[in-house]
């Protein structure tokens, strides 16, 4: 990495740059883009509402949200939206806001089979992420089994970080 491109990184994160990400930076991430979900099932149940209204407004009255339905449409969601941004970008919303980014276990990047299957596993089974408390080098159940890794990455474009052994 040249100069310019680390003076663009903050002075306290370049230590970090390329290294596996904890626990605790991951959860917040994950919680971000969870609320983004959370964010879009509203929106989602009030348009459906509004075109309740706008079709029959005399008889209108609030659909009843069905939880079982909720869940499975936010867990679609969760797995589209992070399939698409691991796959373009290695980064969701709150990977970007927290520095964090998504590559294969080399450092390249997850491509988009390896990002459904992450985003399946990540949705799935979000417990696998605790994993990455106990392990030494940092990594959840869906790196393991799928050989990806988080590493810290400010840099605005991928860059291949080859995580520390």
């Amino acid at each position: 990495m040249d100069q310019h491109e680390l003076s663009a990184i903050p002075r306290e994160a370049r230590a970090f740059q390329g290294s596996r990400a904890g626990v605790v930076t991951r959860v917040a991430a994950a919680t971000i883009d969870g609320t983004i979900i959370f964010g879009a099932l509203i929106g989602l149940y009030l348009g459906y509402a509004g075109l309740l209204f706008l079709v029959d407004p005399r008889t209108f009255t609030f659909p009843d949200p069905n939880i079982l339905r909720s869940v499975l449409l936010g867990g679609f969601l969760m797995g589209f939206y992070t399939t698409v941004t691991w796959a373009i970008s290695g980064r969701t919303y709150g990977n970007l806001l927290l520095g964090l980014r998504v590559t294969g276990s080399r450092g390249g990047d997850v491509g988009w089979l390896r990002a459904l299957l992450r985003a399946a596993f990540y949705v799935g089974f979000p417990i696998g992420l605790m994993w990455v408390a106990i392990d030494r080098r940092n990594r959840s159940v869906q790196d393991l089994v799928l050989a990806t890794t988080v590493v810290y990455d400010w840099q605005p474009r991928s860059h291949r970080y080859r995580p520390e052994p």
